[in-house]
C-alpha cells in the first residue's frame, strides 16, 4: 500500500496542465449553443407554436398534442444537427443524483428500413424502469412503473461526450399512481405557490405585477485532489471523505490560500468546465480559491429557482466529467477533510417581479420601501415560525459532519440582518418615526409617518449565520455542498408563501375594519417583528454564549440528522404541505423514510470502510513497524546500550501496542453495534442506533489511527497523507 502511495505521489507531482482552447474569445459567441432555449425555439418553430410554448413556460398552460409533435420534430432536427443520436428524459430521483435512460432517435419500419423518429408523445412522457429508485414504500420494488413528464420551463440541452451527443429533456418523475418520486415536481408546486402568494401581496403596492419569480444563485464550493492520490485512498473512493488523516503542520491557519493565485492545473480545469457550462447556458461567472487548501468555489448569475437547480446539478455533473480530463477528482462532500473548512452550497435567494423589481432591494421611493419591508419582515417571520423545518431541509449525513465547525453555520437556525436593519426593526416595533445616521447621514425616508428610514446596502456578512440578509437577497449558508438545492428551496418557498397568505389575510381584515391600507400594513408588520425577534442574531454562532442564549429564546439546536428529519412528519409540517398540495401525507412519509435510509447507508459504508482500513492496512503496518523497533531494541541491548537511552524506543513500542489494542477493540465493538442496528426493523430506531452508537466509535477509532500515523515511519504509512492530498496540486 505504501508503494501505491508513493507511486500516486509521483504521478501527481508530474502532471502538466491541460491546454484549453475556448471556441471563441467572446463568450457571447458560444453561450447557450447547446440549449434548445427561446432563441432556438423561435428559429425552429412556427410563430403559433412558439407562442403556445412561451405561454406554457410563463403561465403554466398545457401544451396540446399537435404543439408537442411540432416541438418534438423541431427539437429532433436541431439535436441531430448538433450530432445527437439519442435522447433522454433527464430527471432527479431521490438518490441525490440525476438520472437518464438513453433512447435512439430511429425506429425500424415493417419493411426493415430505419427512419429518424421522435414524436410529441416521447417528448412529453416516458416510462423508465423505476423499480430500483427509492420510493419509501409508495410502491413495491417489483412494480417497475414510473413516469417522466416534460418540464417545458427548463430548456432541453445537449450533452457532449467523446462517444457522441445526447439530447437531454428535463422532466418530473412520478409513480404509476401519481405520487412524486423526485425533487422537481414538489419544487415546481412550491414555486407556483410563492408566485401566487407574493403576487397577491404585491397588489397592495403595484397592481401591474402579474407574476413573482423566486430566484436563486447557488455558490458551489468544492475540493480538487489528484486522481492518483484519490484512488490511493479507499475511504475517498467509497465515501467521498477521508475517515482518517492527521492534520498537517500547515493547513488553513494563515488563510493564504483564500483568493490567492489559482494554480495552473486548477485554472485550466476551471476554464474547461466553465466553457462546457457556458455552452449549456449556465451563467457561471465567478471562480476563486477558498480558505482551505485545495478548496475552490464557483458561482453563477441569479436565475429562476427551478432552472438554477437544474443548472447546479448539471454543473456538478460537468465538473466531475471534466475533472477526468485533467486527472483530478472533484469532491463535493460537505466535510472531506477534518480540521479545515467543509464545503457548502450557499443558496442566495430572492423574489423578483415580472416588472423587473427585486422585492428585497431597498429603494429611494417610499412606497417601494414599504414593499421591501413587507417582504423582508414576512420572510424573517416565516423562518422564525418554521426554523426546525428549515433545519430539516438541509439535514444529511455529510452536513452532520460539517455544521458548526470551520466557518460552517451552526445547527441553530438564526437570521443575520446587520446592525442597521436590526435598529430599523427595533424602531418599527417601538416608535412611529426614526432617523438613522451613518457616516454622512445617507438614508432614505419612506415618507409615511408609520414607516422608519432604511439604509441602502448597509449589511455586513456573518459567516456563522445560517440565513443572512446580504443587501438584496437572503443567503442560506447552511446548505451542504453535495445537496440538491430543491430540498431547501421547496421548504423555503412554501413557508414564505404560507406567511404571505397569512399576512394578506390579516391586512385585509384590518382594512375591512376601516384602517388605511398603509397603517394596516405597518401595524401587522410591527406585530410580526415583536413575535419573530428571537430568530435575529448578529453575533458569533459558534460561541457557547449563543447556544445558551438560543435556548432561552426557544430556538432548537438539532444536531443529529434523524432528529432533524423528524420535523418533516410532525403534525405542523404535514398540515402545511398537505394544505398547499406540495406533498401528500403519503409522499412526505415516504421521503422521510428514504432520507433515513440514505443516512443509515452512508454511515454503514463509512463504518465498513473504517473497519477495513484499520484491520487490513493500518494495524498490519503498525505491527510491522513495531517489529522493526523491537529488533532495534534487542540489538541495542545486545551491545550494552543503557536502558535510559532506549526508553524512547520502548515507549513507542508500547504506544503502538496500546493504539493497536484500542483499535481492535473499537472496531469489534463498532461491528457489533452495526449488527445490532441492522437487525432493528424500525427504520427510525435503526437510524438512531447508527447515529448514536455506530457513529459514536468514529472519533475514537480515528484518534488512534491518526496517532499511529505520527508514530509509524513515513516510508511505511499506507494511506496518502493530508499534506499530500491538500498541498500537491
Amino acid at each position: 500500500m505504501a508503494v501505491l502511495r508513493f507511486k500516486a505521489l509521483e504521478y501527481a507531482q508530474n502532471r502538466p496542465a491541460v491546454v484549453v482552447s475556448p471556441p471563441s474569445t467572446k463568450v457571447s459567441d458560444y453561450y447557450g449553443t447547446n440549449v434548445f432555449g427561446l432563441d432556438a425555439m423561435r428559429s425552429n418553430l412556427s410563430a403559433d407554436i412558439f407562442k403556445k410554448v412561451s405561454r406554457a413556460i410563463e403561465a403554466g398552460e398545457r401544451i396540446d398534442e399537435d404543439a408537442a409533435d411540432a416541438v418534438a420534430a423541431a427539437m429532433k432536427s436541431w439535436a441531430i444537427s448538433k450530432g445527437a443520436t439519442h435522447y433522454t428524459h433527464w430527471f432527479q430521483p431521490l438518490t441525490g443524483a440525476t438520472a437518464e435512460k438513453h433512447d435512439a432517435f430511429f425506429d425500424v419500419m415493417p419493411n426493415g428500413k430505419a427512419i429518424e423518429k421522435f414524436k410529441g408523445s416521447a417528448l412529453v412522457q416516458q416510462e423508465p424502469d423505476a423499480s430500483s429508485f427509492p420510493s419509501g414504500g409508495i410502491r413495491n420494488t417489483f412494480e417497475a412503473r414510473g413516469y417522466t413528464a416534460w418540464d417545458p420551463t427548463s430548456p432541453a440541452f445537449i450533452i457532449e461526450n467523446a462517444a457522441g451527443c445526447t439530447l437531454c429533456i428535463p422532466t418530473v418523475f412520478v409513480s404509476y399512481t401519481g405520487e412524486a418520486l423526485d425533487y422537481k415536481a414538489p419544487l415546481l408546486k412550491a414555486l407556483s405557490l410563492v408566485d401566487k402568494a407574493a403576487t397577491a401581496v404585491c397588489d397592495y403596492f403595484d397592481k401591474s405585477v402579474s407574476r413573482v419569480i423566486a430566484t436563486l444563485g447557488a455558490e458551489q464550493e468544492y475540493f480538487l485532489v489528484d486522481r492518483a492520490l484519490y484512488n490511493a485512498r479507499p475511504d475517498l473512493v467509497m465515501t467521498g471523505r477521508t475517515v482518517f488523516g492527521h492534520s498537517p503542520a500547515k493547513g488553513q491557519q494563515l488563510e493564504d490560500h483564500y483568493f490567492g493565485s489559482i494554480p495552473s492545473r486548477v485554472h485550466a480545469y476551471m476554464q474547461d468546465f466553465e466553457i462546457e457550462a457556458l455552452k449549456l447556458g449556465i451563467p457561471i461567472r465567478t471562480r476563486h480559491n477558498e480558505v482551505a487548501p485545495s478548496q475552490f468555489e464557483c458561482a453563477p448569475t441569479f436565475e429562476e429557482v427551478n432552472l438554477a437547480v437544474d443548472h447546479n446539478l448539471l454543473l456538478m455533473d460537468l465538473m466531475e466529467k471534466v475533472a477526468e480530463r485533467h486527472n483530478f477528482k472533484v469532491l463535493f462532500h460537505e466535510k472531506p477533510f477534518a480540521g479545515i473548512n467543509g464545503s457548502g452550497k450557499h443558496n442566495n435567494w430572492s423574489l423578483g417581479t415580472d416588472t423587473g423589481k427585486n422585492l428585497l432591494s431597498p429603494s429611494t421611493r417610499p412606497k417601494e420601501n414599504l414593499q421591501f419591508l413587507t417582504f423582508f419582515i414576512n420572510i424573517i417571520k416565516a423562518v422564525h415560525d418554521n426554523a426546525d423545518l428549515l433545519r430539516a431541509s438541509i439535514a444529511s449525513a455529510g452536513n452532520e459532519h460539517r455544521l458548526g465547525a470551520n466557518e460552517a453555520p451552526p445547527a441553530i437556525m438564526s437570521v443575520f440582518i446587520g446592525s442597521q436593519l436590526t435598529s430599523v426593526l427595533e424602531e418599527l416595533e417601538t416608535n412611529a418615526t426614526i432617523k438613522i445616521d451613518k457616516g454622512d447621514n445617507m438614508y432614505m425616508k419612506l415618507g409615511i409617518d408609520k414607516i422608519p428610514s432604511i439604509l441602502l446596502d448597509n449589511t455586513d456578512r456573518n459567516r456563522t449565520s445560517p440565513f443572512a440578509f446580504t443587501g438584496n437577497k437572503f443567503e442560506f449558508r447552511a446548505v451542504g455542498g453535495a445537496a440538491n438545492s430543491s430540498s431547501n428551496m421547496i421548504v423555503l418557498n412554501t413557508i414564505v408563501a404560507h406567511q404571505l397568505f397569512q399576512f394578506r389575510k390579516e391586512v385585509d381584515a384590518a382594512i375591512a375594519k376601516g384602517e388605511k391600507k398603509e397603517v394596516a400594513i405597518v401595524n401587522v408588520l410591527r406585530e410580526y417583528v415583536k413575535s419573530a425577534r428571537g430568530i435575529i442574531f448578529e453575533g458569533n454562532g459558534y460561541s457557547e454564549e449563543w447556544i445558551q442564549e438560543a435556548a432561552k429564546r426557544g430556538l432548537s439546536n438539532i444536531k443529529s440528522t434523524p432528529d432533524a428529519l423528524d420535523v418533516y412528519i410532525n403534525d405542523k409540517s404535514i398540515h402545511l404541505f398537505e394544505k398547499y398540495g406540495i406533498f401528500s401525507h403519503r409522499e412526505i412519509e415516504a421521503r422521510y423514510e428514504i432520507m433515513l435510509e440514505n443516512y443509515i447507508k452512508k454511515l454503514q459504508i463509512e463504518s465498513r470502510v473504517m473497519g477495513d482500513l484499520v484491520l487490513n492496512h493500518v494495524i498490519p503496518t503498525a505491527v510491522k513497524y513495531q517489529s522493526i523497533l523491537v529488533k532495534n531494541l534487542e540489538g541495542l541491548k545486545s551491545i550494552g546500550i543503557k536502558a535510559k537511552h532506549t526508553k524512547n524506543t520502548t515507549d513507542t513500542i508500547e504506544k503502538i501496542a496500546e493504539y493497536v489494542d484500542t483499535l481492535l477493540g473499537a472496531v469489534e465493538d463498532m461491528t457489533e453495534a452495526r449488527k445490532k442496528a441492522n437487525n432493528t426493523e424500525n427504520v427510525r430506531e435503526r437510524a438512531a442506533l447508527y447515529g448514536n452508537e455506530v457513529k459514536g466509535y468514529f472519533d475514537k477509532i480515528r484518534y488512534s489511527v491518526d496517532k499511529l500515523e505520527l508514530l509509524v515511519d513515513d516510508e511505511d504509512w499506507p494511506l496518502v497523507k493530508y499534506r499530500e492530498l491538500l498541498m500537491v496540486r
